[in-house]
């Protein structure tokens, strides 16, 4: 989840009587907290800044050829930034050469001494300038990216400069500074890792720790290589000088363009399962947007029960296909509600949906869902509660007309055991809180 785009905050059409009609959820959970939150690190981040460029203005740039190459390197790496990334790092390059400077203790034997507010300020400076398309052409919150960036290149750099400054590792040499190096980035990572989960947790209300590990969880991939390539230019400058820095990038950037070409794989195939989903609807055997929309709520509930990025995408897709198996049907269900049908045909039906799936390809873990939506919930998976229950609160929720979607939850709570799972239940009540909250204060 980068700390990467939200599924969730789409609001689907059931769930706008709330906020209209002007009333609240039942034992309702948490409300996303003070937006005061969300303005704590970009205003650290701007203090932060402004006090560095005062000290470097006061004090005047240590060496220039060092900080314009560095500069230059994190510029371009704003330059080659993913537009549109749904991953935590979309300019990895930058990311590097970041961290490289702020853990630059030497170049070619000399040591440096160029300290924590000018590694701030030029690491800024570049990421502002190499920004400037990004912003022109509006892709992204460059704010947030910045002052996360920020942030994190201050951490580490404080916690390496002065001690660098000092001479504190100048015995140190081989494995051990090495094994420093990477030390230091691991506690970069967790603290950038921090920050993007942070005002996640404020603005959405997900709970705190699966945002964390999500986002822990995401840095596995390229971010790893991230903090490598920072560790190996700090290394290598010491030793060799300015020249490593243009040979080291090229790993970096190949790795980035084979990212992209993955992300533009899962684009696609994610656009193929939604094609499929809207069988059913061009069929006429389901209504315009059903499965979208039950998609879109069964990722926010399953979000907020702390579900895992690779757990969503599996409850995103076996969401959208939960309906294909009323394609073998001969004579389709009215409005395509198969909530109210018996047991026996609602486990059929679920069953030639899960054969559908099978055959097209799609990972056996999303058939597995679509079999198992109908079975009795304490035999589910979780995925498969989340997706019969919000199946069931959209169908009740469309046929009660305006104001049915307090009806329909009710009629979930009040259902047996075996029909929908407690806990899934009340995190659907959860979600449709906050849902209604932020329209509330839309409309306020």
């Amino acid at each position: 989840m980068p700390a990467g785009a939200r599924r969730d905050t789409a609001p689907a059409p059931a769930t706008d009587d709330v906020p209209v009609r002007g009333r609240s959820l039942p034992r309702a959970g948490p409300r996303p907290r003070s937006p005061v939150i969300l303005l704590l690190v970009p205003a650290c981040a701007g203090l932060l800044a402004l006090a560095c460029l005062a000290s470097v203005l006061w004090s005047g740039l240590a060496e220039r050829p060092v900080a314009l190459a560095f500069g230059v390197l994190v510029a371009l790496g704003e330059l080659t930034r993913r537009a549109g990334a749904e991953g935590r790092e979309a300019a990895p390059l930058a990311a590097a050469g970041a961290l490289a400077y702020a853990l630059l203790g030497d170049i070619a034997g000399r040591p440096t001494h160029h300290g924590v507010a000018q590694t701030v300020t030029v690491v800024l400076a570049a990421s502002l300038l190499g920004s400037v398309p990004c912003i022109a052409r509006g892709g992204g919150p460059v704010l947030e990216h910045l002052a996360r960036r920020v942030l994190t290149v201050a951490f580490a750099a404080l916690c390496f400069q002065p001690l660098s400054g000092r001479g504190a590792f100048r015995d140190w040499s081989g494995p051990a500074y090495a094994l420093l190096l990477i030390v230091l980035l691991a506690l970069s990572t967790l603290c950038d890792a921090v920050l993007a989960a942070a005002p996640a947790h404020a603005r959405t209300g997900w709970p705190f720790g699966p945002l964390l590990r999500e986002e822990l969880r995401g840095m596995a991939g390229v971010t790893s290589a991230v903090c490598a390539t920072g560790a190996v230019m700090a290394l290598a400058v010491a030793v060799a000088g300015l020249w490593a820095l243009p040979v080291l990038c090229v790993p970096l950037l190949l790795t980035q363009l084979s990212y992209r070409r993955y992300a533009a794989v899962r684009a696609t195939y994610r656009q193929t399962i939604a094609s499929l989903a809207r069988a059913t609807e061009i069929a006429g055997y389901t209504p315009a947007g059903h499965a979208r929309r039950v998609a879109e709520l069964s990722c926010a509930v399953g979000r907020d029960l702390g579900l895992s990025g690779a757990e969503l995408t599996v409850l995103e897709y076996a969401a959208l296909m939960h309906d294909i198996g009323q394609l073998s049907l001969v004579d389709p269900v009215p409005a395509g509600a198969t909530a109210g049908l018996p047991a026996a045909e609602q486990r059929r039906i679920a069953l030639l949906g899960g054969a559908v799936v099978r055959q097209t390809g799609v990972d056996a873990a999303v058939a597995v869902v679509v079999e198992r939506q109908a079975d009795p919930c304490r035999e589910q998976p979780v995925a498969a509660r989340i997706v019969r229950a919000v199946n069931a609160y959209e169908e009740k929720t469309r046929a009660a007309g305006p104001g049915g979607g307090l009806t329909a939850l009710e009629e979930l709570r009040l259902a047996t055991a075996g029909d929908y799972a407690p806990d899934v239940v009340e995190a659907l009540a959860r979600v449709l809180s906050r849902r209604g909250g932020a329209a509330r204060e839309r409309l306020g």
